[in-house]
């Protein structure tokens, strides 16, 4: 490894992005943990990551919220925290900082004011670097790109699975929602994203959904409160009445949900990845242009779609029959 065991105490792990981006980083924490069991890790993240964060504490020592830095887009710059923050990082005095966002010079020349022993990253271009930071990688999927740099720092890879931890919180408040199905007995459906351009058509988680239902199995809507419109547009398109969970549900009693459902169909990026690291068959329909970059896809139990480049209902259809299909084989052999 690049840096030892002994020298390496305290280490910042700065990924200010978004659940489905921090989701992908997983294994590449688990081999931070498991290459330097005895240092303090902590992760520097979006504020509304810090509940995710608190599930993974069996890698991640603790959270640091980021404010925001100008020229970065993903959330709002607040100029009087980032002088608490700074301060606060300047103090702990890390051993070692990990840029693990992307390759942008802005975001480089912010971790150098970190006052850190060592910095390690993604970069544009490595000449303006140390020999600890790699070019990001343009293709593949985001787990193997995040434990390129792993590799690169000479440190063991600790396979490639996703993990989404759960509580018994989080089953205690499903219970509380009092919803009448059975694990196994019907499929989440998840029409929203995080932008309305992601957002497959209505009328098709409609007529998924519909399908479904006519195989025997309970259609739960999920989403957010802010996605209670399209949820209630997508029922209002059905032939059978669902059962609307969005709005509420948390994070955590959802992936309960996730976890207990025969299937997951949904659009978003964050969902699949819930469901692929809690073995969940599903079935992801891509609406951007790297639909093979976020989670895992073994073709045959966790599927993806590229709707850029096959716009065709009947592909995505064909797909959920194959599923549905493979599903009652799997539960033949096991």
């Amino acid at each position: 490894m690049k840096f030892s065991k002994k020298e390496i105490k305290k280490i910042g792990i700065f990924r200010a992005l978004q659940l489905g981006d921090l989701l992908c980083s997983i294994p590449a924490m688990r081999s931070l943990r498991a290459a330097y069991p005895n240092a303090k890790i902590y992760f520097i993240g979006l504020p509304e990551t810090e509940a995710v964060i608190k599930r993974l504490s069996h890698y991640l020592d603790d959270f640091i919220p980021f404010p925001g830095y100008p020229g970065l887009p993903e959330q709002p710059f607040d100029e009087e925290n980032f002088h608490c923050f700074l301060a606060k990082i300047q103090a702990i005095n890390f051993d070692l900082i990990l840029q693990m966002q992307g390759n942008s010079n802005l975001l480089n020349q912010l971790i150098k004011s970190f006052n850190t022993r060592y910095l390690a990253g993604f970069c544009r271009d490595r000449s303006d670097q140390n020999d600890c930071f790699l070019s990001y990688p343009d293709d593949g999927p985001e787990i193997q790109r995040q434990l390129s740099l792993v590799e690169h720092l000479g440190i063991p890879l600790s396979g490639d699975e996703l993990e989404f931890p759960l509580f018994p919180a989080d089953h205690q408040h499903l219970e509380q929602l009092r919803l009448p199905i059975g694990p196994g007995a019907y499929v989440c459906i998840h029409p929203g994203s995080k932008g309305s351009w992601k957002q497959w058509p209505s009328i098709y988680f409609a007529c998924i959904a519909n399908y479904c239902a006519d195989l025997g199995f309970k259609v739960l809507l999920t989403g957010s409160l802010h996605e209670m419109q399209l949820v209630q547009h997508v029922a209002d398109l059905m032939k059978t009445k669902p059962i609307i969970c969005a709005g509420k549900t948390t994070l955590g009693s959802l992936a309960v949900l996730i976890k207990q459902a025969a299937a997951v169909i949904s659009n978003a990026t964050e969902i699949s990845e819930i469901a692929t690291a809690l073995d969940t068959p599903s079935m992801y329909i891509s609406m951007d242009k790297e639909p093979f970059r976020w989670g895992k896809s073994d073709q045959r139990l966790n599927r993806i779609i590229d709707w850029n480049s096959h716009p065709d209902f009947r592909i995505v259809h064909q797909e959920v029959v194959s599923l549905f299909g493979e599903l009652q084989l799997f539960h033949k052999s096991v």
